[in-house]
């Protein structure tokens, strides 16, 4: 049985592959003895396949998937967690501005709640960023009637049946928090360190991609107003 799964989606990160696959195991040895480390490569061109390959014939943990294309966040989490066998399932970035330390920060929390969101308790990427995300955070949950502070934050765990119960269209990556809530499970939001790029620059425009959340936000709004809800008479 694996206990534990972390799930990376990559695009053009080489230069932080093999010091994140470090601190990941440094920080999963301290109390897993099964896990596995799955990189979803979403179309680098950068060489990334090939170092990824390269490492998961030396280190078995490491299980690499690689898109023909580049095809988004979304979907490849979703990539992920389709193929992820661990009782915990974590999301993070490739670019080393979360700290694999802090998975047992949230770990705690998955005795009452079914995920734990991270929040950056410092954003490390700019004015900008900071500025675009606590407008967009606050936009999100206006329009999803939620109260998740940092739905960016790449770091989140799971039980496994919260990934297996997803089905994911483009840009719900960013509402995750919120769809495990219409789903029926519980949610909570832990604070955790965010730091600053040493390798590499972020793939993503900051405006742009906050036009893509509005309108990702008013489909999440029609979703959890259409859910379905019953209760049978006689079930606990």
């Amino acid at each position: 049985m694996t206990e534990i799964s972390v799930i990376i989606p990559v695009y053009n990160e080489k230069e932080n592959i093999e010091p994140m696959i470090n601190k990941i195991e440094e920080a999963l040895n301290k109390k897993f003895s099964s896990y596995e480390i799955i990189y979803v490569n979403d179309g680098s061109t950068d060489g990334s396949e090939e170092l990824l390959n390269e490492i998961a014939k030396k280190n078995k943990s490491v299980v690499p998937y690689h898109f023909t294309s580049n095809n988004g966040q979304t979907a490849a989490l979703y990539a992920g967690f389709k193929k992820c066998n661990g009782e915990i399932v974590v999301t993070m970035d490739g670019d080393m501005q979360t700290d694999p330390e802090d998975i047992h920060v949230l770990l705690p929390y998955l005795e009452k709640f079914d995920a734990v969101n991270g929040r950056r308790a410092t954003r490390e990427d700019g004015i900008s960023r900071k500025i675009a995300s606590k407008i967009g955070n606050g936009v999100r949950n206006w329009i999803t009637n939620d109260n998740i502070q940092d739905t960016g934050c790449p770091l989140k765990i799971f039980k496994k049946e919260v990934v297996k119960s997803f089905e994911l269209f483009n840009g719900m990556h960013r509402f995750l928090p919120t769809l495990a809530k219409i789903y029926g499970y519980s949610v909570t939001e832990v604070p955790v360190r965010h730091y600053d790029r040493q390798f590499g620059v972020s793939k993503y425009q900051t405006w742009g991609r906050a036009f893509k959340g509005l309108k990702d936000a008013f489909a999440v709004r029609w979703m959890k107003s259409r859910v379905i809800r019953y209760k049978i008479k006689g079930d606990n």
